[in-house]
């Protein structure tokens, strides 16, 4: 599938955006536009690292925002990982989307987020958003869970669990929710919690070689 076949599908800044480095979408992106992604529907995308995850997101994401559905947030586990998307988005999009990083304070609303319609966070801060009340969060049209997998973490899981439930529960049948993860050991059960359609590829760049290190040397394993 082409970036041109879905031209008609997304607004025009969004397509220029993607035009410079994007002329045929990768496997597992094509599977998610096939799954309702361009439609609103509820997606968990499981493909390998760098197969392309985050462009799924930042259709679904953008699409929205330039729809005036309204905004759109972003979830990811660690500051670094947060503070990596703000620079790429911000890179892309940033000339027609008005995008924030927020990953400081637990203790407050943050009011100053109302005025921006993509939002980059950590869980924790998402939840402690929820918790003050934001008043703009009932304006959130999109939200993209990225690490999904984490659910399964001791540490981050419930916090992770909870956070899901509230938004789904907040926003209802407004809210698009995509959630991405490389690694997933129960694909079928989650999609069916999140209600979402699942989508499975085993694409990646490049190929991966399994094997074991003696010490001295790497025994791969035989095809």
């Amino acid at each position: 599938m082409k970036l041109d076949d879905i031209k008609d599908k997304i607004p025009q800044p969004l397509y220029n955006s993607l035009l410079p480095d994007i002329e045929e979408f990768r496997p597992s992106q094509e599977k998610a536009i096939e799954k309702g992604l361009l439609d609103r529907k509820n997606l968990l995308v499981c493909t390998p690292t760098a197969s392309g995850k985050t462009l799924i997101a930042e259709l679904a994401m953008v699409k929205s925002i330039l729809e005036n559905r309204g905004k759109a947030i972003y979830i990811v586990p660690l500051k670094a990982l947060a503070n990596e998307k703000f620079k790429d988005f911000k890179k892309r999009y940033g000339d027609y989307c008005n995008i924030a990083l927020s990953i400081g304070d637990l203790d407050s609303a943050d009011p100053y987020l109302e005025k921006y319609n993509l939002i980059i966070c950590t869980a924790e801060k998402l939840d402690s958003l929820i918790r003050h009340h934001a008043p703009w969060l009932g304006n959130v049209a999109t939200v993209v869970v990225d690490e999904v997998h984490l659910m399964n973490d001791p540490g981050r899981g419930p916090t992770l669990e909870i956070l899901i439930t509230m938004l789904r529960e907040l926003l209802k049948e407004k809210v698009q929710l995509i959630s991405l993860s490389a690694t997933i050991g129960n694909p079928d059960e989650l999609s069916e919690w999140m209600d979402a359609n699942l989508v499975i590829d085993n694409w990646r760049p490049v190929e991966l070689h399994k094997g074991v290190y003696d010490g001295k040397k790497i025994e791969f394993e035989k095809k």
